[in-house]
């Protein structure tokens, strides 16, 4: 740490002071497409078997329930894991711990690849899912390395790039289903996984900070505990019934979990997670925030495919094929790359809270879009993108937003957190959906299938927890630095004190 920034004491509600690192790598030009890449690459894997799953039980004989797990188990394994090693880099290192974190990627897409027993396959599908903490991880690394006029954009493009990845894996994933054996996508995901390795060890430098203090080993049980019982009532709930003993016990357990988790997070020295710093409205309010656009954004990539692929019988479908209904996603994750330095603009000049805003405007006014075009493919496409353009904006204001709340040495954990949040909203999201898809439905052509009505009620949902996100961005405090349209870093200015600890100050129209 520079000599010119004083250091604060620490003290059990605050993190203790981030310690400098000397030994790092001279060739950081290509950190911020590098660290792209390897968001991309790890958000594809979240969606890659997602047009494999209809297929599933043919291909390895288990029951469609087992067959979800491919999904659901990803899900469960980026929660309990992206927070916990967000924390991990901020104490060991984080580019060692995102090099980890690919190498488990790795790991998982070769098991997937050599095995078609379903047992295997969903311990390779975990092993992808624990990987999701490279996203908090690179954010992180290029808020310690970047000079304070590129933060913002590279930021940005970092965090855009999980729906990014989402957008682009349905209709790889589709292609390679369709054309190729599907153990296929699993080789070539490994592949990439391996090159991702190399180029992060070329061109990342490990970031200069560390956390001092010992890793809290029980708060991070605590954490998964209370995360697992959650995402288990909420994934699981449609299919063992909401009211079952199972869904209720477990939605009891995550409840006590977390508040003997809070309590002891409260009292250990070096938390997991520090609880106050969280509390504060403007972390706390981001979070809620990042929920909400979870959700809104991830009713898009649920329901246009599948709405798409109806048939011509039900009045609305239009019968498109698999790779036809993964391509109409493609034009947003387009306007994803493009809009995130759009976004990081909007961002230094008005402030990151002026970009959710209209980053959840603009989501909301998608699903009005989404809702009156139903029958036409291409306004089908526009509606898509104009919610994908929104999430892109949102995606890009969120880090910033955590950042400006938090000390240096909590960028991995809280910007972890913040993923979580996400991956939260997306899992009660897809609940959600498949409770409303499954309960208003008509028969066609000899089949069951959810009426227009159902998906247009899925639009209102989205477009609500849209709309809601914007109410709790207004309430977002507002904060001002003497340079407009910039983000300090430890290494050029002291940056505020609020607390007794250095913040990130971004400009914030108030």
């Amino acid at each position: 740490m520079p000599a010119d920034i004083p250091a604060a004491a620490p003290t059990p509600a605050q993190s203790p002071a981030p310690t400098p690192v000397p030994d790092r790598p001279a060739h950081p030009r290509f950190a911020v497409a590098v660290l792209a890449f390897c968001g991309v690459v790890v958000a594809v894997m979240q969606t890659i078997v997602v047009p494999l799953l209809p297929h599933i039980p043919a291909l390895t004989g288990a029951s469609p329930a087992a067959a979800s797990w491919l999904v659901t188990v990803t899900l469960l394994a980026g929660a309990v894991f992206t927070p916990v090693l967000g924390r991990v880099g901020d104490m060991y290192g984080k580019r060692r711990v995102l090099v980890a974190s690919l190498g488990v990627l790795v790991a998982g897409s070769v098991l997937c690849a050599v095995s078609s027993h379903i047992g295997v396959l969903i311990a390779g599908r975990a092993l992808q899912g624990a990987a999701l903490a490279v996203l908090p991880l690179g954010i992180s690394i290029l808020r310690d390395e970047l000079p304070p006029e590129r933060v913002l954009s590279a930021v940005a493009l970092m965090s855009s790039t999980l729906g990014i990845g989402a957008a682009v894996g349905l209709p790889v994933a589709a292609l390679v289903v369709e054309n190729f054996d599907w153990h296929t996508m699993f080789w070539v995901s490994g592949a990439i996984g391996v090159l991702d390795i190399v180029l992060v060890l070329a061109c990342v430098p490990e970031s200069p900070l560390r956390t001092r203090g010992r890793f809290d080993a029980l708060g991070a049980l605590g954490l998964s505990g209370a995360l697992v019982c959650l995402l288990l009532a909420v994934t699981q709930g449609a299919d063992w019934g909401w009211a079952s003993a199972r869904t209720l016990g477990l939605l009891a357990a995550a409840v006590v979990v977390a508040l003997f988790w809070g309590a002891y997070e409260l009292k250990v020295a070096s938390p997991m997670v520090d609880l106050r710093i969280s509390a504060r409205p403007a972390v706390l309010l981001t979070n809620v925030a990042a929920l909400l656009i979870g959700f809104a954004f991830y009713a898009n990539s649920l329901v246009t495919a599948q709405m798409v692929q109806e048939p011509e019988e039900t009045g609305y479908g239009l019968g498109a094929s698999l790779v036809v209904s993964g391509l109409c996603l493609l034009p947003g994750g387009v306007m994803m790359v493009v809009l995130s330095p759009v976004s990081a603009r909007i961002s230094g000049k008005y402030g990151p809270k002026v970009s959710l805003a209209l980053a959840a405007g603009v989501i909301g006014v998608g699903y009005v879009v989404r809702y009156f075009t139903s029958h036409n493919l291409w306004l089908i496409i526009a509606g898509a993108t104009v919610v994908a353009s929104g999430t892109a904006i949102a995606y890009s204001a969120l880090p910033a937003l955590v950042m400006r709340g938090v000390p240096m040495s909590e960028t991995g954990a809280a910007n972890g957190l913040n993923t979580l949040m996400r991956s939260i909203g997306q899992a009660f999201c897809s609940a959600t959906v498949a409770a409303v898809l499954a309960s208003i439905t008509f028969r066609v052509g000899g089949r069951t299938a959810p009426t227009l009505h159902a998906y247009q009620l899925v639009f209102l949902i989205a477009g609500g927890a849209a709309l809601l996100a914007l109410l709790v961005t207004l309430f977002l405090p507002g904060r001002r630095t003497p340079a407009a349209g910039t983000v300090e870093s430890s290494r050029d200015v002291p940056g505020d004190r609020k607390d007794g600890v250095r913040t990130m100050p971004i400009q914030e129209s108030t």
